[in-house]
């Protein structure tokens, strides 16, 4: 009797050998497909535009090297005689392996879908990345919950007293969490119905900035001073949003006034004068300009335009503008601006 005829739970040495030689067989065999195929399909990637092959690429490259090993080593234990209990737990162990290999390719491929078309469409459609980030969470909790539920089944654990009992304590687990599903819904729904999306400026009460994230319990957003302002999504839906972002044109209405000295034709010809100085740039919009009333200390004018753009910063640049011409043609009229005074008549009496 030799070595290699040494029995060793159920199986001689010679037997373990095959199974492990078998085992390492298969692993270094999948391991060269997997890096032969990743290689293959790097070099057509680069002839195509196509993104779908990126997506297949980036899923195998997620393979793990233990999902390898678990198949291989079960494969391998094919060749050895073990007891009639231990094979059951074999092909369950092996089974939830490649579930939750899928679960790894599917949870990239909605990552990287995801990031793809971030990238591409986050100019353009910044609504739609937002609706497609928390669908992708959607989709990975549904991807999850039917691995789980597969892998429960598989270990012979009966899945609808399961379902049954989850119903029933789901109930008090959504009354426990309640403001956290609130805040999840308020996300769905901002997603959905895009009342804002990431790069918008939008002002919430006294609060304002520019939207830097959605997530699934908060929205994020960069305040003008340059702290970031952290909102519950659900106080945000529940409170009066304005967005600024997607206003096409902004109302500009400011007022001035002259001192009462001013001749009667000069106050007539100063709307038209305004019409002239707003009429010379391309982001204004001239709509009146109108003598107002007689004020306690002034003569005051109010005069209504709009800017063709909805950066404050073509405002201040075309108001500025605006302010320094009317200085300059009221001071070639001879013009003057009023500002609060006070005239005191006296009698004297003997």
């Amino acid at each position: 009797m030799t070595f290699l005829d040494t029995v060793f739970f159920n199986n001689d040495i010679r037997t373990w050998l095959s199974a492990l030689a078998l085992a390492v067989l298969i692993i270094l065999v999948l391991s060269v497909i997997k890096r032969r195929l990743l290689s293959r399909f790097l070099d057509l990637t680069k002839k195509t535009k196509i993104a779908y092959d990126d997506l297949l690429i980036k899923m195998l490259m997620d393979t793990k090297l233990l999902l390898i090993v678990i198949v291989a080593l079960y494969f391998g234990s094919l060749l050895l005689t073990l007891p009639k209990a231990a094979q059951p737990w074999l092909d369950n162990i092996a089974f939830l392996a490649v579930l939750l290999q899928i679960g790894f390719w599917g949870n990239a491929l909605i990552t990287n879908a995801i990031e793809d078309y971030r990238a591409e469409n986050l100019g353009k459609a910044a609504g739609h990345v937002t609706t497609f980030r928390v669908l992708s969470f959607v989709a990975k909790l549904v991807l999850f919950s039917v691995i789980l539920l597969l892998a429960l089944d598989n270990f012979g654990i009966e899945i609808t007293t399961l379902l049954t009992g989850l119903g029933v304590g789901s109930v008090a687990v959504a009354l426990a969490v309640q403001n956290i599903l609130a805040d999840l819904f308020a996300a769905l729904s901002i997603a959905l119905d895009q009342p804002f999306v990431i790069g918008d400026f939008v002002v919430v009460d006294e609060y304002m900035g520019t939207v830097e994230k959605l997530g699934l319990k908060t929205t994020r957003v960069r305040s003008l001073s340059g702290e970031q302002l952290v909102f519950s999504n659900n106080d945000l839906l529940n409170s009066r949003i304005r967005n600024y972002k997607r206003m096409g044109e902004r109302r500009i209405d400011f007022s001035f006034g002259i001192i009462y000295q001013t001749p009667a034709e000069k106050i007539r010809a100063i709307p038209d004068m305004v019409r002239e100085i707003i009429d010379q740039y391309e982001l204004a919009r001239f709509d009146r300009a109108h003598f107002k009333e007689f004020g306690d200390s002034a003569l005051n004018f109010e005069v209504v335009y709009y800017i063709l753009s909805p950066d404050y910063n073509d405002y201040m640049d075309v108001q500025q503008n605006i302010n320094l011409d009317l200085f300059q043609k009221f001071e070639q009229e001879g013009i003057e601006f009023a500002y609060p005074t006070q005239t005191i008549f006296m009698e004297k009496q003997t």
